[in-house]
């Protein structure tokens, strides 16, 4: 039997890459979907800020089906982890899924959160990107063609100059000693519009920008137009 596997995603580059490596490793595995946390309040991606209708399209165009977890606003872990668990039952009603793909790279205490959030299921997490090296991932990214625009920052570790900008060589030259090439510890994050598996680049428009907490916000606008 074919292994059928769950992406877990909020349409950044780690997960996109995690997906990437995943079917390269495992040509014969089926991924059946994305699982994606979307803040009910705002129609919004959790901690991305992608606006829901951005990620159904860029989920079609890598030819996966989307299944949400609705969380509202300010959610606590504890609710977080009740609605990931519920729709997780609901896709296994419709899917014999045996796994879910994650894009964590090095940050055990995250590991821990989903190996412990998945103990009361059946299902196997899995790591295709796990332990490496954060510089030659972000090479690999953008060497394979893949093309992503930061959609977050976190403004106590960079400015604003880093947001609404495409991921690429450059944006890594100007980092910041001190700051990960992967935003693996939250400095940035990313939505992937382009590139291996995209049957099609994702059309936007580049929206206002605005603040929550220590973060700032790049509102990306699905851009319909023929």
């Amino acid at each position: 039997m074919h292994m059928k596997v769950v992406l877990q995603s909020g349409g950044g580059k780690d997960s996109i890459l995690a997906l990437y490596e995943f079917k390269r490793a495992h040509t014969d595995a089926k991924v059946v979907g994305a699982l994606v946390t979307i803040t009910r309040d705002f129609s919004r991606v959790s901690m991305h800020g992608v606006r829901e209708d951005l990620i159904e399209m860029q989920m079609d165009a890598l030819g996966l089906k989307v299944f949400k977890s609705y969380i509202p606003a300010g959610a606590s872990n504890e609710i977080y982890i009740e609605e990931t668990l519920k729709t997780l039952e609901e896709i296994k009603e419709f899917e014999d899924i045996q796994g879910i793909v994650f894009g964590d790279i090095f940050l055990e205490d995250i590991r821990k959160f989903r190996e412990e959030l998945l103990k009361p299921t059946s299902l196997i997490p899995i790591f295709p990107i796990w332990g490496r090296d954060t510089r030659e991932l972000a090479m690999e990214f953008i060497d394979l063609g893949f093309r992503a625009i930061t959609v977050v920052i976190d403004r106590s570790k960079l400015t604003e100059e880093f947001l609404c900008r495409d991921f690429d060589g450059e944006f890594l030259q100007h980092l910041p000693p001190g700051i990960d090439p992967m935003g693996e510890n939250g400095e940035f994050h990313t939505f992937v519009y382009a590139g291996p598996m995209f049957r099609e680049e994702i059309k936007f428009k580049k929206g206002k920008t605005h603040n929550s907490s220590n973060f700032m916000y790049c509102d990306l606008i699905a851009d319909r137009e023929d």
